[in-house]
């Protein structure tokens, strides 16, 4: 019956602590496409100690950790020099194997790229898109694109779409004119939440009250545990004390007057021995008898019959 309480109580805690610890990757500088030597750091923002770091999926390797292609520091990552071969999905993971929200980032080697956001766009808000060239002047008159087909063209180079919906999401590129086209890149738009302010007993419950909760199930966990531990120690000491130690107890016995004294040692009184569980010392005790007939005193016989009594 404890085991199982204690196997439900550790299943409990896990999935408070994974529900309680979600973390979120974030790119700077804040674009799904780079030029190759830029840097770019990769943070995974969490208020826990879930151990959080940095994981990504590309053509030269899978789930691989950030010291295989860059400088760990913290829970964060950051590439001095980012090439093609970076490019892939990104996102981050706990000790535990629960993983955020992916990012996908794209380099190219290129002139052009599109400045999109990383993250899914909210739905009905604003997006801006830029398309920028890796040498100055990057202002200049650009055609934007989704799915292939034509949008606009802007002459300065960017274009915003207002209250973004469902529809909008599809894949952008842009093109400047004597600069060249751009990568693609996947726009995603998430559906706006029911309210726009999240309620304070909800923040509460999401901020405080449910990491208080799974340290208190990790506390009654360990307070288990170790009544069970002692449980079993006690037990084990007892069954190592099972050894019953042996004190004598002198007896004095009246002899029948009528009956003869016999020097044999069958006729002997008996001694009692009492066992008392325990007790380490051991106390001897010598029994004498009275012969009324002669009024004398006689030692007992060295070796008496024996009869044993044990008190419990």
């Amino acid at each position: 019956m404890e085991k199982r309480l204690l196997q439900w109580l550790l299943v409990l805690a896990s999935l408070l602590c994974c529900t309680a610890n979600n973390a979120s990757l974030t790119v700077s500088p804040s674009s799904s496409q780079m030029f190759k030597g830029e840097s770019v750091s990769l943070s995974c923002e969490d208020d826990s100690s879930a151990g959080w770091m940095p994981r990504r999926n590309t053509s030269t390797g899978n789930r691989t950790e950030c010291q295989y292609w860059g400088e760990s520091t913290g829970s964060s990552c950051n590439i001095s020099a980012i090439i093609p071969l970076d490019s892939g999905v990104y996102w981050c993971e706990s000790r535990e194997g629960a993983t955020s929200n992916p990012v996908n980032i794209t380099v190219t080697d290129g002139p052009v790229i599109l400045q999109s956001p990383v993250l899914p766009v909210m739905e009905g808000g604003d997006v801006t898109l830029l398309c920028k060239t890796k040498t100055p002047p990057s202002s200049l008159s650009a055609a934007f694109y989704k799915d292939g087909s034509l949008i606009r063209t802007e002459p300065a180079g960017h274009m915003t779409l207002h209250h973004v919906t469902r529809s909008d999401e599809g894949l952008y590129k842009c093109n400047i004119n004597g600069s060249g086209l751009s990568p693609e890149s996947w726009i995603s738009v998430t559906e706006k939440p029911t309210t726009t302010h999240r309620p304070p007993v909800a923040y509460f419950m999401l901020r405080y009250a449910v990491p208080l909760l799974c340290a208190l199930v990790l506390l009654v966990l360990l307070v288990l545990i170790l009544k069970q531990c002692l449980q079993r120690k006690s037990k084990a000491a007892e069954e190592e004390d099972g050894g019953d130690d042996v004190t004598y107890i002198d007896v004095k016995t009246a002899r029948n007057p009528q009956q003869p004294i016999r020097s044999s040692r069958e006729d002997d009184p008996a001694v009692l021995y009492s066992t008392v569980r325990g007790r380490e010392d051991v106390s001897y005790g010598q029994i004498f008898f009275k012969d009324t007939r002669s009024n004398r005193t006689r030692e007992l016989l060295p070796e008496p019959e024996v009869v044993y009594s044990s008190l419990r």
